[in-house]
């Protein structure tokens, strides 16, 4: 053998034994740590080893693994799994991901065994397998602290039933309403979003195993089986579609955008309340911090960063869609890419639901200087145009009497209850003694005494049957 052979010979013996036998030298240092996932890919690895078990299982139940065989894998991928979770499992960037990292040590256990684990699937059925068994255990703690964060908006709606604050169009005070009518706002907001991982998950809890590279295998395989016992609902329809299938993904972060814009506009109005400009509520000093150079500071830095926050999941989604956008059917290298963003989504939304669910019940609302902020800015101008045309005053005709009050109260420097029954006779002769009655920020939120309204009494009886709704989903 010449020299130049046994270069080439030398080479070929170290490329990765799980696909170089086509290769005649080994992989470029660079290339295969720019081409492993395994850094970011190993937080799946439970869900890598549970499919394999199944796969095992399979595998032996259409006679094509020995009961010998079987029994070696299982023992040996218990084993592999207690060392990483104890941390001595050494992981290889020379193994590419967590597929063949953990193929590689189940080998090193138990031999030969460990190498016919492989047959009948591919990585590529296999990593559709496992992340969809990881977004799917990962969903139902989404849907968890959100719920535990709705809890928390119930519980202080009830408190604050009977608060009156501002309520704003285009950040002008608008009409009174309270504190908690606004609480439910924000739980129904969260309710959408539970919905929406709701049928997420539904839709992609169908079992990719069994489609192997692209077009399936020519053992007998039974995918009914490996789904049922992954927990499936049932087999994908088409092996092409199995292993490029991102769908899923998108979904997720689509999913998780549309928190993250919910809680960057509850974000929104916590920074806003707590300045000292409306001075509406108290944060907990522990979600807070201060300036390394004012000490009069106390910064709302958990809404803040989770209104940031937003733009990283948003960017997530981008980059999924970008990522799919142009890819022929079927797996293509490309997909590598889509754990990076998933993952940081769902670290990203379980941290920011944990930082509200944990803050919001803790919240302190400062009822005098929300009471007097409803007073401001003719909130009840609304009110007195309702009761002009319960009195039989056509809509607009009461829309400019009472647009003529407000001019002349803002004239006088008087909110529309401080003004003379005398004045108020001007703009309307219908209007009476009984106006004041509508002209009270009470009596204008007890008014609204109907489904979804702002009145006390709807707020909590809509608190009621949110925690039903909760119960009822559990």
């Amino acid at each position: 053998m010449s020299t130049e052979d046994q270069k080439k010979q030398a080479g070929k013996a170290q490329v990765n034994q799980s696909w170089g036998g086509r290769f005649s030298e080994q992989t470029d240092a660079f290339v295969e740590a720019f081409t492993a996932s395994v850094e970011f890919d190993q937080r799946m690895y439970r869900q890598d080893i549970a499919g394999s078990r199944v796969h095992a299982r399979m595998l032996n139940k259409v006679a094509v693994l020995s009961d010998d065989d079987l029994a070696a894998i299982l023992d040996g991928l218990d084993q592999v799994e207690a060392e990483i979770g104890n941390g001595s499992f050494e992981w290889s960037i020379a193994r590419e991901d967590v597929h063949m990292n953990i193929e590689a040590r189940l080998t090193e256990i138990i031999g030969d065994a460990g190498k016919r684990l492989h047959t009948g699937r591919s990585r590529n059925d296999q990593v559709a397998t496992d992340i969809r068994l990881y977004l799917r255990e990962q969903i139902v703690q989404v849907i968890n602290e959100a719920k535990r964060l709705q809890h928390g908006l119930l519980g202080l709606a009830e408190a604050e039933a009977d608060t009156i604050m501002p309520g704003f169009t285009h950040l002008q005070a608008a009409q009174p309403v309270t504190f908690g009518h606004h609480m439910l706002a924000w739980f129904e907001m969260l309710a959408r979003d539970v919905s929406r991982y709701e049928d997420c998950s539904a839709r992609m809890n169908m079992c990719p195993l069994g489609a192997a590279a692209l077009a399936g295998t020519s053992y007998p395989i039974d995918r009914e089986f490996t789904a049922e016992l992954l927990g499936f609902d049932a087999p994908t329809a088409n092996s092409l579609d199995s292993v490029s299938d991102r769908d899923f993904a998108i979904e997720f972060c689509a999913a998780s955008a549309m928190l993250m814009t919910h809680l960057s506009r509850m974000s929104e109005e916590l920074v806003i309340w707590s300045s000292i400009q409306f001075n509406f509520i108290e944060l907990p000093d522990r979600f807070c911090t201060g300036s390394s150079i004012m000490p009069q500071k106390k910064n709302p830095d958990v809404p803040e960063l989770v209104r940031g926050k937003t733009g990283r999941v948003n960017g997530n989604l981008v980059s999924l869609l970008t990522l799919m956008k142009s890819q022929p059917l079927a797996y293509n290298k490309d997909n590598q890419e889509d754990k990076e963003p998933i993952f940081d989504t769902l670290d990203t939304v379980l941290g920011s639901l944990r930082a509200f669910a944990d803050m919001i019940p803790a919240i302190q609302c400062k009822h005098a200087n929300m009471y007097a902020a409803a007073r401001q800015g003719f909130s009840t101008a609304t009110d007195l145009a309702d009761y002009l045309v319960r009195k039989g005053l056509p809509f607009r005709d009461a829309h400019e009497a009472v647009g003529s009050a407000v001019a002349v109260a803002m004239e006088q420097q008087k909110d529309l209850s401080e003004l003379s029954l005398e004045v108020l006779r001007g703009f309307s002769a219908m209007i009476d003694e009984d106006v004041y009655e509508v002209l009270t920020l009470e009596g204008s939120v007890a008014s609204r005494n109907h489904i979804g309204g702002t009145a006390p009494e709807q707020v909590r009886r809509a608190v009621v049957e949110a925690r039903n709704r909760l119960l009822e989903s559990v």
